[in-house]
């Protein structure tokens, strides 16, 4: 059974996707990774685990140390890139080369967005108030909520795939299983009707409401880790940035630039985590996964290079990231390979694409998972 094939995820589906019906395969994991002296006799262990067997043939690897260089490098290079690009804003007074600024700022706060992300997950330091303080720089700079982000994440990194529970498959415009279509009403009913087509304009609106309106609707509903830093942090986000804007241009054109950006910024995020889980394997209450294959079959990677490596943040390596949450980014390629290599030997199904693939996939999931609504005359 192909995984790229299986988007809900049963019961009955379990032991086919995840090997528990195979014996290991010992020359399947040596064929496509290279030869680690602890994968070539593997240790016959209980499903339950495996997991920490797996961590432990990472920590071995030192693939689990913190790499404090790597990001002052990034810091380094993306603080730059955000100051030249607010300097070539200042410097210009042509609005069609201040919209290539527009264009070029957006991929800086990706970039950014990536730093809090990391320092989220505590990669970057082992201390929790260090990747705090970072975390804040960045909402600062990004104009978000922390807490709420990071609360959010957490529950998706917990649950991923399985509705209910994970907050990404939470969304009111999007039906990730045909019984979710069906239970929509009113307009958003008609959005998941056709939802496939409408997938980019979702996208483009990601910086604005994903990011920004559900984590103002959260701090007014929830407690906070930081209850006066992080109103004020936001509050000097927008007086900053859009102070800023409107001050270097005029109304209209700062109009425009900020909709140019915060509509490719929201396009750029969206590219970025949508292949993560969209189009893979839901699931349902009944399935009984561990934690290893609960990680791994509902992840898909997307095929690394140093610029795919760069443009995704790392997050190209989305399964080596949910199995390892707090390592350095800069790490998950060694880690693919054992990872790999680990799933191949236990028949545990390890998907990895190209973005053009990923993109037809989750594009085919959500049209399909639209079709009861456009077969119905309501």
């Amino acid at each position: 059974m192909s995984l790229r094939n299986r988007t809900d995820l049963s019961a009955e589906t379990v032991d086919t996707l995840t090997g528990a019906d195979q014996q290991p395969s010992r020359s399947s994991a040596a064929s496509v990774a290279p030869p680690f002296a602890a994968m070539e006799e593997p240790l016959q262990v209980a499903a339950g685990d495996e997991y920490a067997q797996l961590r432990q043939l990472v920590k071995q690897a030192g693939l689990l140390e913190k790499q404090p260089a790597y990001y002052a490098r990034k810091f380094v290079l993306t603080l730059t890139m955000l100051a030249a690009g607010l300097a070539f804003l200042a410097m210009v007074d042509n609005i069609w080369l201040q919209l290539v600024d527009a264009v070029f700022l957006a991929a800086v706060f990706a970039q950014m967005a990536f730093l809090g992300h990391d320092a989220g997950h505590r990669q970057i330091f082992r201390s929790a108030r260090r990747n705090d303080i970072v975390g804040l720089g960045i909402a600062f700079l990004l104009g978000m909520v922390r807490t709420w982000w990071v609360d959010k994440h957490n529950r998706h990194h917990s649950f991923p795939n399985e509705l209910g529970k994970d907050p990404d498959v939470d969304i009111p415009v999007l039906a990730f299983d045909e019984k979710d279509a069906l239970r929509k009403k009113g307009i958003f009913r008609f959005i998941v009707k056709y939802q496939a087509y409408l997938f980019i304009v979702m996208l483009s609106l990601e910086g604005f409401i994903g990011l920004r309106l559900a984590g103002i609707q959260y701090m007014l509903q929830k407690k906070l880790k930081y209850p006066v830093a992080e109103p004020l942090i936001m509050i000097a986000h927008f007086v900053a940035f859009l102070g800023l804007v409107f001050y270097l241009l005029s109304p209209w054109h700062a109009a425009l630039f900020l909709v140019v950006h915060q509509t490719l910024f929201g396009l750029y995020m969206g590219a970025v985590f949508a292949p993560n889980h969209k189009g893979m394997p839901m699931i349902d209450g009944e399935a009984t996964l561990d934690y290893l294959r609960r990680q791994v079959i509902t992840a898909r990677n997307i095929n690394p290079n140093p610029v795919t490596d760069f443009c995704y943040g790392g997050l190209n390596y989305q399964i080596e990231h949910h199995l390892f949450p707090d390592m350095s980014r800069n790490r998950l390629g060694e880690a693919r390979e054992i990872v790999r290599a680990y799933c191949l030997d236990r028949g545990i199904s390890y998907y990895e694409t190209n973005p053009l693939r990923a993109g037809r996939e989750i594009l085919s999931f959500l049209h399909r998972n639209g079709a009861p609504l456009r077969s119905k005359a309501s």
